[in-house]
């Protein structure tokens, strides 16, 4: 949850900028290279970062930790102790809310609280798409900010009951030096932060299907609604320049690309 403590902390600073040109972390070529849903929306030339991270437990176990993130709802699963020590009130929770499960676009993702010291205003991400159990896109866009970008996860069968989590920032490259400068400053905390995330669900989603407790029917109905719909990367997509990209395939077949 970086994103929140750069901005409070006055950097602009946001995993949608984290990389260079294209940037990936613990995610094979493949997952690197695909088009993802919410790519879409931003504009060329635009900067990439791909993390992931395995899940023993299949998708239906994964989906309803990631769709009630936010603060005031199931928190950010990453250091929220780093993110508490300005302030942020941010409590990960270790259990799924049926009133968490439901997210749909124009829904906002508060990671900043009104009241807060130098954005008494508050943060949040707007929710652009929602392909339930299969990917959640945040957008964020000017005029109201300085950069042209998305933050999206997305759920992606690899075996029978495994799967990948993937976390994808797409950013239209910024031209403020200031902007770019501070990128560059937060990257490193920024990538830790985000892959604690990703961790931080992969953990609970495993512990639960380890302990033999059941998928809340009402997400284990959305998941298999959306599991006949396919897997958010299961067709060639088009990008912005009109060139297709392959879809994800398993992702234990190619070893992470060095960068």
């Amino acid at each position: 949850m970086i994103r929140a403590l750069a901005i409070a902390a006055g950097t602009v600073a946001l995993p949608s900028q984290l990389a260079h040109a294209t940037r990936s972390v613990a995610a094979t070529s493949a997952e690197a290279a695909a088009t993802l849903p919410g790519d879409e929306l931003v504009p060329g030339p635009a900067e990439l970062t791909t993390l992931a991270v395995t899940v023993d437990a299949p998708g239906e176990a994964v989906w309803p930790w990631l769709v009630q993130i936010g603060k005031g709802r199931g928190g950010m699963y990453s250091y929220d102790w780093l993110e508490n020590l300005i302030g942020l009130d941010i409590h990960s929770t270790d259990e799924i809310r049926e009133q968490w499960q439901h997210l749909a676009p124009g829904d906002r993702i508060v990671v900043v609280p009104q009241g807060f010291g130098p954005m008494p205003d508050g943060y949040s991400f707007p929710v652009a798409q929602v392909l339930p159990g299969r990917a959640l896109v945040l957008r964020q866009a000017p005029p109201g900010h300085p950069w042209n970008s998305v933050w999206s996860f997305h759920v992606v069968p690899d075996g029978p009951g495994r799967c990948r989590l993937i976390s994808r920032s797409c950013t239209q490259r910024p031209q403020q030096r200031g902007v770019r400068v501070a990128t560059r400053v937060m990257e490193p905390v920024t990538l830790v932060m985000t892959r604690r995330m990703l961790r931080g669900i992969k953990e609970r989603a495993e512990r639960r299907v380890a302990s033999g407790a059941p998928v809340p029917a009402g997400a284990a109905l959305r998941w298999r609604r959306a599991a006949a719909g396919g897997s958010p990367a299961g067709s060639r997509r088009t990008t912005a320049a009109g060139r297709c990209r392959s879809p994800i395939r398993s992702s234990r077949r190619r070893p992470p690309r060095a960068r």
